[in-house]
């Protein structure tokens, strides 16, 4: 399995993000990015998740659809108010075409269980947050793309993602993520987006 960019650009607003870009992840690695805001972190991540259409080079990956195998978890939580919290993930679950999600699971680590049944509304930003990340461990996918992954999480919330991403990328999986926290993801590498895009090994 491997995931590579081969010299993508990036323009937004007749402005250039990045270009001539290019790395290569096999399953287990980890790749943060980071950078000022509107260096272009989650334009990468959309552009790999092709929600974003290149400006230049080209995206692929070795191991099956890419549209297919991406978990994309960006700032929008995606969560849908009047559903129960068990609707939400079964929802996600549905659009995805999972019928085997492991949701209770899903829940259960993200300590949303006993929460299951109550509306999404009531939840807070931190419980919101996990809900959106549940369906990374309900629903089976090659690849996670993940930005500011932490936002609105407090100690416990953080601890519980860098165990989740630890054990992930120990059954093979790659992850990409977008952040600008200090948080301990010991990436395998690093871009750093701005004036210009530097790559380096961990």
């Amino acid at each position: 399995m491997r995931l590579t960019a081969n010299g993508i650009s990036c323009v937004r607003g007749g402005r250039k993000l990045y270009d001539g870009l290019s790395f290569s992840l096999t399953g287990g690695e980890l790749l943060l990015l980071s950078g000022a805001n509107g260096a272009g972190k989650t334009s990468l991540l959309r552009q790999v998740a092709g929600l974003l259409p290149l400006s230049g080079g080209e995206i692929g990956f070795e191991g099956g659809d890419l549209a297919e195998e991406t978990h994309f978890v960006g700032h929008a939580s995606g969560i849908k108010d009047t559903l129960s919290v068990a609707e939400n993930l079964h929802f996600w679950c549905a659009l995805y075409g999972s019928a085997d999600a492991a949701t209770e699971d899903a829940l259960a680590r993200l300590k949303l269980a006993p929460l299951a049944m109550l509306p999404a509304r009531v939840l807070s930003a931190g419980q919101k947050r996990r809900l959106a990340l549940s369906r990374l461990l309900a629903i089976r996918r090659a690849i996670w793309l993940l930005d500011e992954p932490d936002a609105a999480l407090d100690a416990e919330g953080r601890e519980t993602l860098l165990s989740i991403i630890a054990g992930y990328r120990a059954r093979g999986g790659i992850v990409i993520v977008a952040s600008h926290a200090a948080l301990d993801l010991a990436p395998s590498k690093e871009i750093v987006l701005g004036a210009a895009a530097e790559t380096a090994a961990a």
